[in-house]
């Protein structure tokens, strides 16, 4: 029986349910805030709304290296929650903030020197490519704060006490709509910045949910409870330790992100109208994937819990609990969006045409956002037992098919986007396959971390 005080986790829906809705709710405000920063921007300029599609993902890019190492944290902790040892976690966690710094630096002076390189060269407008430059520069110092923001998900949720996430969130989310209102158009004594007010509003937003979630948790006495703050010494086991379970999850992460890079730089040679609408495209995707990824975060959590507690045959069993409710509430969030698509189009104010070219791309979206609720899941799943470098391979196998349809629908017999956008089928498709199969085999059950 687990106690109230317990680190460890049952298997049941309530528990599914407890450890999901407050990382739902986490990962659910950054996608608002993505979308209020591109409604405000589509209102600006249509210019600027196309832009932020390929500087967002390029941002993403590094925010997903930062959820990979924050992936492989979680799986550790919540091992170590699992077997109950709680004087671990804070040595862990302490290790971690090390290389998410390490990190975050190289990926200031990759954006700053390598990518106005590489991005003068793909973009095909000169003048896309120099504003997409001048908003990295400023959005990527933004970096350090995100990083260490997203170790809380790894502590709080590897700890099942993911309640307190909504704290750190609600704060960034209010900070981002006031100063984007103020940044983008000028409001309330400050310039009128445009595009480049939007990365000067993200980077406090995030410096924002960093300060309070860590003042929650100092609050909260849950940094004394795993002396999260006395472990600051350089661990040299730890690190590789973190570091053999978090590089394949970084690289997979970064990969995956790369690609949609790619995608969002074959949908730029479509025009101005194409990237706009894929832009919307990745803020619906993002919206409803929230209750998807953070419903798989908790897969992963709660699968290393109960493997740490040596409940192996419960793993199948539990994956199946949680598709039962992602893929039940992807269906009626789809069947909403295919009914009322209008409707959240005119949110970013764009004409009439605009919305008309859209509706088939939302079609095609939806679709793979119901592929993605169980798809997402099963990869988690094997996330969560250890093998990381499993995960990888999946990943890169899938990307590489993923890659040469995008390549050929879009470049090489230039096809309308909406073919394009069903990459995304061939995508999940695959990632479900594959993740079943590996968990079937059951040669997860010897891996030891």
């Amino acid at each position: 029986m687990v106690t109230l005080n317990s680190l460890q986790v049952e298997t049941t829906y309530r528990q599914i349910i407890k450890l999901a809705l407050p990382i739902s709710f986490a990962m659910l405000i950054p996608q608002f805030n993505f979308i209020t920063t591109n409604i405000f921007l589509g209102h600006y300029s249509q210019e600027s709304l196309a832009i932020s599609g390929i500087t967002g993902v390029y941002y993403l890019i590094f925010a997903m290296i930062g959820f990979g190492l924050n992936n492989g944290l979680q799986a550790l902790i919540a091992r170590r929650a699992g077997e109950n040892r709680p004087e671990e976690i804070g040595k862990i966690f302490s290790q971690g903030i090390y290389i998410a710094i390490v990190i975050a630096i190289a990926g200031i002076i990759l954006t700053w020197f390598l990518a106005p390189v590489i991005l003068k060269e793909v973009i095909h407008s000169p003048g896309t490519a120099e504003k997409a430059i001048g908003f990295l520069k400023i959005r990527i110092w933004g970096l350090v704060f995100l990083y260490i923001y997203q170790m809380r998900n790894a502590l709080l949720v590897g700890t099942n006490q993911s309640r307190f996430l909504v704290f750190g969130t609600l704060a960034e989310a209010i900070a981002n709509i006031i100063f984007d209102y103020s940044f983008i158009f000028g409001h309330f004594g400050f310039p009128e910045m445009g595009l480049n007010g939007a990365a000067v509003a993200s980077i406090i937003a995030e410096f924002t949910g960093m300060f309070v979630i860590f003042l929650v948790i100092w609050r909260k006495g849950i940094s004394k409870r795993f002396s999260l703050f006395s472990h600051f010494n350089w661990n040299g086991p730890i690190i590789k330790q973190v570091l053999s379970i978090s590089t394949p999850l970084i690289f997979q992460l970064a990969v995956s992100l790369i690609s949609w890079e790619f995608f969002y730089i074959l949908i730029e040679h479509h025009g101005q109208e194409a990237l706009a609408i894929s832009n919307i495209m990745r803020n619906i995707f993002g919206l409803v994937g929230c209750v998807n990824w953070a419903f798989a975060a908790t897969t992963a959590a709660m699968v290393s819990n109960i493997i740490g507690q040596g409940l192996h045959e419960k793993v199948q069993s539990l994956i199946l609990k949680v598709i039962s409710i992602t893929t039940t509430s992807s269906i009626i969030i789809c069947i909403f969006l295919n009914l009322f698509p209008q409707t959240l189009l005119l949110a970013f104010g764009q004409n009439e045409s605009f919305n008309q070219h859209a509706v088939p791309v939302i079609r095609v979206v939806t679709f793979a956002m119901m592929l993605m609720s169980f798809s997402t899941v099963w990869l988690n799943a094997v996330t969560g037992t250890g093998n990381s470098r499993i995960t990888f391979l999946i990943e890169i196998v899938t990307i590489t098919l993923y890659s040469i349809y995008i390549w050929l629908v879009l470049e090489k017999f230039s096809l309308a986007i909406t073919y394009g956008w069903m990459s995304e089928w061939l995508y999940w498709i695959s990632l479900f396959i594959f993740s079943w199969l590996y968990i079937r085999s059951g040669k997860w059950k010897t891996k030891v971390i």
